[in-house]
């Protein structure tokens, strides 16, 4: 992993440690207890729920599309199967 993918990947698990401190959404916090619960490190854990977060922010910034609580909640609880980029 170079410097660059480095960076990014502590920037995306920091929103998910912003988000499972601040409580909100609350699934955050469920997702990672259930995935701990699976058999998944805390790392792992938060590693997953930052895939959910970044196809919540591809919808918004690449398909123009408003963030949808539903669609980011129902993400979370399908892990830990990865949701896939959308494709046009």
């Amino acid at each position: 992993m170079n410097q660059q993918q480095q960076r990014l990947k502590a920037a995306i698990i920091e929103v998910v440690e912003n988000q499972l401190e601040a409580n909100d959404p609350p699934e955050i916090r469920e997702t990672l207890d259930r995935l701990m619960s699976e058999g998944y490190s805390d790392q792992e854990s938060k590693e997953l729920i930052g895939n959910v977060v970044v196809v919540e922010v591809f919808e918004v910034l690449k398909e123009g599309k408003p963030f949808d609580l539903d669609r980011y909640v129902a993400a979370l609880q399908r892990l830990p199967e990865i949701p896939p980029l959308p494709t046009k």
